[in-house]
């Protein structure tokens, strides 16, 4: 379906958004409010919409069917995604105000590595039929693991990528406003932001591997797998600042993914034996997505005088007993201190 010049031109347009979006209505750093993150969540949802009747109205029915499908998957897929961000924020204690440049950075470079994920998997798709199953199978089993995972295991100091770069990296003691580097007594120092920022691309690498195989269960056009992933990251940040307050209440909104997950991998399995239309697929996706987020508002009420779990911190707060932000994610040094490091 799309031309070189449709991808010029798409890439084009989204990098005018990206760059309208940080230079002219997030320049300076801000706490989003409720109010701005819904306007801007409606904005990315119905632009996405648009887009989506435009390949309705100039190519076709089943690509738009195919555009939506793949839209829902990886819109719904980002929201586990969400929990995580919160507890890296939670973690280095990361003021609100600098949350929307970590998200604006980290998004772009999911845009990157995602365009290179989609074209290597569609070569390798086009080139070796036996690649397809073993994408079902992945989807199988992860979305096995994400019904029994357990969430409270999930601890961004455990993080190999973080002991790695906090080996490699000098870090500034605190933040530095927005800044990801800054140069103090003539050394060039990484703050705490740079390593929240490499967590978050991190962690957008680990959900590409679920997501892009599960759209390939859809369509195998590059230009519709890649289309739809750009809006639904696109749409991550204000739906981060939307939900972060209420995430918690989604307390089986997992299960609902993992057999969004297990059911397109099953779907990937058993092509050429049975094929599932592409609105059938639409609609199995859709009912389990709306029954998951029913049942855990409904099980998050708090019926019958039950005792709820504690919500995560709101964005920007750091964890209960956490030091001062930045403070302990830097490298350790011995008891009598390293008279270089900048302090």
């Amino acid at each position: 379906m799309g031309t070189p010049l449709a991808w010029v031109l798409f890439n084009v347009f989204i990098l005018g958004l990206l760059a309208l979006d940080l230079g002219l209505f997030h320049r300076r750093a801000h706490a989003v409010s409720i109010r701005e993150a819904a306007a801007w969540s409606t904005f990315w949802v119905v632009l996405s919409l648009l887009f989506n009747l435009g390949i309705y109205l100039l190519v076709g029915r089943d690509e738009a069917l195919e555009f939506l499908t793949g839209y829902l998957i990886e819109k719904s897929l980002a929201v586990d995604n969400l929990f995580v961000f919160i507890l890296i924020f939670s973690y280095f204690g990361v003021p609100a105000a600098y949350q929307h440049r970590v998200l604006f950075w980290g998004i772009l470079g999911a845009l990157v590595m995602r365009a290179a994920f989609i074209l290597a998997g569609s070569y390798v798709l086009q080139h070796y039929d036996w690649v397809f199953y073993v994408f079902g199978a992945l989807l199988v089993v992860t979305g096995a693991r994400m019904a029994i995972r357990d969430d409270d295991a999930m601890d961004p100091a455990n993080s190999r990528v973080l002991r790695v770069a906090r080996r490699l990296l000098p870090v500034t003691v605190g933040f530095r406003g927005t800044h990801f580097f800054v140069r103090e007594n003539g050394r060039l120092l990484a703050t705490p932001l740079l390593l929240v920022l490499i967590l978050i691309e991190f962690s957008d690498l680990i959900f590409a591997i679920d997501s892009i195989p599960a759209i390939f269960a859809i369509t195998l056009d590059p230009f519709i797998v890649y289309t739809s992933n750009v809006f639904a990251i696109l749409g991550l940040r204000s739906m981060y600042f939307l939900l972060a307050g209420i995430i918690h209440r989604f307390v089986y909104l997992r299960y609902a993914l993992a057999f969004v997950l297990v059911f397109v991998g099953v779907k990937m399995l058993i092509e050429d034996i049975f094929h599932i239309p592409i609105l059938a697929s639409l609609g199995v996706i859709a009912v389990a997505l709306v029954v998951g987020v029913l049942v855990s508002l409904r099980a998050s009420r708090g019926e019958r005088g039950e005792v709820l779990p504690d919500p995560p911190p709101t964005p920007g707060e750091p964890l209960a007993g956490a030091a001062e932000p930045g403070a302990d994610v830097l490298p350790k040094h011995d008891e009598e201190g390293d008279s270089n490091d900048t302090r």
